[in-house]
Formats: C-alpha cells, structure tokens, sequence
C-alpha cells in the first residue's frame, strides 16, 4: 500500500527518561529502532510528533478513581516532572517537532494531538512507543473510532510483557491497523 506522505504523521509515545527505566526487558535494539523510524519519517518529509505524559505540580489530573495513575501518584509526586517528561536524548525533538503532553493512557486523552492532526491535514498515524499494552493500544482503539487511517511499527513498539507486545501485534492490532516491521515500512 503506497503511503500518502502529505497526510502521515509518526507519534513517538512515552519515550520519556522517567518511563524508559521502567521497561527492563525491552529489546535492546528498541531505541535505536525508534530512531530508524524517526530518520525514516524525516528523509520522507513526515512530520514526527512526539507525545509525553506529563502532570502538573501536585498532580491535580490524577483521580484516586484511576487505578493506575493514583497508585502511582505518591511515587511521582517525588519526581522532578520536568526530567520525567524528557524524551530520551538520542531521539529527542528537534526544531520543528511538535510535541505534545498528554493526562492519561491514550495520546489523544487530556491532550491538544487531535487538534495538531487536525491543522495539518493528518489522516493516518504511524504509531511506536510504549508500552505497546499501554499507549500504543490505547492510542490504536481510540484513533480508529475517530477514523484515523493507522500504522503500528511493531518493533518500534515495547511491553514490559513480550507475550502481551506479541498479541498484540500479531492477533489485536490487525484488526484496526496495518502492522509492519519498521524496514518494511521504511521501503514504503
């Protein structure tokens, strides 16, 4: 399938400082497969925009009804919110980029990405990040309900669960998605 350049954006999710530790068992190629990604995106002119999660000081945004965030809300309120933010150096934003923070799991929740994609034409997003049960799930279910044309690069994607990136690349995500390996994608 030719991809439509003019109206294609890749979202690199979660690759923050203060998520990346987290993820023990990531494939040890896995930054260095997002930063592929992302030279692919910009030698094909696709705009990257980057998606972080982020709160503000004392965490007004956390619900003690959210099961994930609120057992994380004590741990986090001792963070420097600015360095947990912080996309990973190697393939961090450059001039241009957009990058925009989201409230909760999904990239479009609490955030302006909608609104990005919106004012520049964008209708298919190319999804990597993590965690792959995470964002990327969470991103996939909520832009096909919106419409959005989507890409899963599935080794620019992590879990802390293989078995759980695994099905969710191989038997979920084609059902809403196009799932390629990122040298597939690249040939594109």
């Amino acid at each position: 399938m030719e991809t439509n350049k003019q109206n294609t954006a890749l979202l690199v999710m979660d690759m923050q400082a203060g998520i990346l530790p987290m993820l023990t068992n990531a494939a040890p190629n896995f930054i260095g497969n997002v930063a592929k990604a992302i030279a692919n995106a910009r030698a094909k002119k696709i705009p990257v925009i980057y998606v972080v999660v982020g709160f503000r000081n004392g965490f007004p945004e956390v619900s003690m009804n959210n099961k994930g965030f609120s057992a994380s809300k004590e741990r986090f309120a001792k963070l420097n919110m600015d360095d947990f933010m912080k996309v990973e150096p190697s393939i961090a934003p450059q001039a241009g980029d957009v990058t925009v923070t989201k409230r909760r799991v999904s990239a479009f929740t609490g955030s302006d990405l909608e609104v990005v994609l919106r004012a520049q034409g964008i209708q298919h997003i190319i999804l990597t990040g993590i965690a792959t049960g995470g964002v990327v799930l969470s991103t996939l279910r909520e832009a096909a309900d919106k419409d959005y044309r989507i890409t899963v690069l599935a080794d620019g994607c992590a879990d802390g669960d293989e078995e759980v990136h695994r099905v969710l690349t191989t038997k979920v995500f084609p059902r809403q998605a196009e799932v390629l390996t990122i040298e597939d994608w690249s040939k594109q």
